[in-house]
C-alpha cells in the first residue's frame, strides 16, 4: 500500500484566502500540543520510534534525540535522503505502508502522522493497524494524528470530496478525515487497546483571533465525549503486555 500522497496543486481557494503567518502560528501551537500529550499519556523517557509516511517531518520534535532512535519510511526517495541529510531520522529508507520488512517486535512507537488520511484515499486502513501491532513490542504504542471527520470542517472537506470539487477548494483529492469510530475499531481489531484524544478543535485557516477564541475548547480534548468531535485527533493504541 502506498503511502505517498497524491500532488498538492497551490493557488486552491483556501490558500489564496490564508495567510503564511496565520498557519505558522497554528502549527506551532499544534506541535506544542503534541508534544505535551504524548509526553503525559506515553510517559516514555526514550525508545526506538517508526514514523511510517515520514515525509519531510519524520516527528522528532515528538521523540528528540538522543534518548529516541527514530526511523523515517517513506514512498518518495527524495523525503527519505531529505531527512537523512538533515539529521531528522537516525536512519531512514524507502517503503510503503503495510509491506515493511522490519522484524517483529522491534520498536516502542510507531507513528503516523498526517497520515493514514492519504492512505485511506488508496485502500484499507488494517494493514495499516495489523502492520504496527506486529512491530510493536510489549507495552508499546501506535500514534496516529490525524483530522477528524465530526468535526464542521471535517464534515465539510468530505462533502468537497464527494462532489468532486476537493482540488479546486484545498489542493488534492486524497485528503479524507477519518471516522473516530473507525480508527478505534481498527485499533482493536488488531489486538490494540486505543484511547482517543482531540488534540485542538480550532483550524489553520481561522483567522489568530478566531483561533484564539476556540483554543479553550482544546482543554475538553481527553474527555472520552468530547474527543471525537476534534478538528485533529490523536489515537494511542497501546499492545498489551509489559512496558
Amino acid at each position: 500500500m502506498t503511502v505517498g500522497s497524491e500532488p498538492y496543486h497551490a493557488g486552491n481557494l483556501l490558500d489564496r484566502l490564508t495567510s503564511a503567518t496565520t498557519l505558522e502560528a497554528h502549527y506551532g501551537a499544534l506541535e506544542r500540543r503534541e508534544r505535551a500529550l504524548l509526553e503525559r499519556r506515553l510517559g516514555l523517557a526514550g525508545g526506538d520510534v517508526l514514523s511510517v509516511g515520514c515525509g519531510w517531518n519524520p516527528g522528532r520534535h515528538l521523540f528528540p534525540a538522543p534518548a529516541f532512535r527514530l526511523v523515517g519510511v517513506d514512498a518518495d526517495p527524495a523525503k527519505v535522503a531529505g531527512v537523512l541529510e538533515t539529521g531528522r531520522a537516525d536512519g531512514a529508507q524507502v517503503g510503503e505502508a503495510g509491506a515493511l520488512t522490519f522484524s517483529a517486535a522491534s520498536f516502542d512507537v510507531v507513528l503516523y502522522r498526517l497520515v493514514l488520511h492519504h492512505v485511506i484515499y488508496r485502500g484499507p486502513l488494517a494493514p495499516c493497524f495489523e502492520e504496527a501491532a506486529r512491530l510493536l513490542r510489549p507495552g508499546g504504542a501506535l500514534v496516529a494524528i490525524e483530522p477528524g471527520l465530526w468535526h464542521p470542517v471535517g464534515a465539510a472537506l468530505a462533502l468537497a470530496n464527494r462532489t468532486g470539487l476537493a482540488t479546486a477548494i484545498h489542493g488534492t483529492p486524497d485528503d479524507i478525515p477519518l471516522s473516530p469510530r473507525t480508527v478505534v475499531a481498527e485499533a482493536r481489531a488488531a489486538g490494540l487497546a486505543p484511547e482517543l484524544h482531540a488534540l485542538t478543535y480550532t483550524w489553520r485557516r481561522l483567522p489568530r483571533r478566531l483561533q484564539r477564541l476556540v483554543e479553550p475548547l482544546d482543554a475538553l480534548g481527553s474527555r472520552p465525549r468530547a474527543a471525537p468531535f476534534g478538528h485533529t485527533l490523536v489515537l494511542i493504541a497501546r499492545k498489551p503486555g509489559a512496558a
